[in-house]
């Protein structure tokens, strides 16, 4: 068998593998693989095609990271921030933590008041954390 289906077959492989674990790594090395059966197909020595699949594979490697860290990095801006809730119940006053209302459900919230916020019953989502509301009698900015 030719160099050139080795090549095609392991990048197949890890292009199939890619559709398993979803990270885009096993992706770019499969095209790398592809790459190097490109090469091979052209009757170049074992060496350029293993050069040229390496070099797709860590230009490609550190494209995927470098997206990464940019999808990472960004902070998600949540379209709850600025509705409104409503204080339903003390968890514990003196923690600040409550439960709200909210889009017909219960909430965990903290409250990110000072104590003398007490009287405000309709509060405003700060930012999200998971599951748990940060609220304020303020209007976010």
């Amino acid at each position: 068998m030719d160099d050139y289906w080795w090549w095609a077959i392991a990048g197949i492989a890890l292009i199939i593998a890619e559709l398993i674990t979803g990270t885009f790594y096993l992706l770019v090395i499969g095209l790398a693989a592809l790459g190097g059966a490109m090469v091979a197909v052209l009757h170049y020595p074992f060496w350029i095609q293993a050069l040229v699949a390496s070099a797709i594979a860590i230009v490609g490697v550190i494209a995927v990271t470098r997206f990464r860290k940019t999808q990472t990095s960004t902070p998600s801006i949540s379209l709850d921030v600025g509705q409104t809730v409503v204080l339903d119940e003390w968890i514990n006053e003196r923690d600040r933590l409550a439960r709200v209302r909210y889009r017909n459900a219960i909430w965990d919230a903290k409250i990110i008041d000072e104590p003398g916020a007490d009287g405000a019953r309709t509060l405003y989502i700060q930012r999200v954390d998971g599951n748990t509301l940060y609220v304020s009698a303020a209007r976010p900015g």
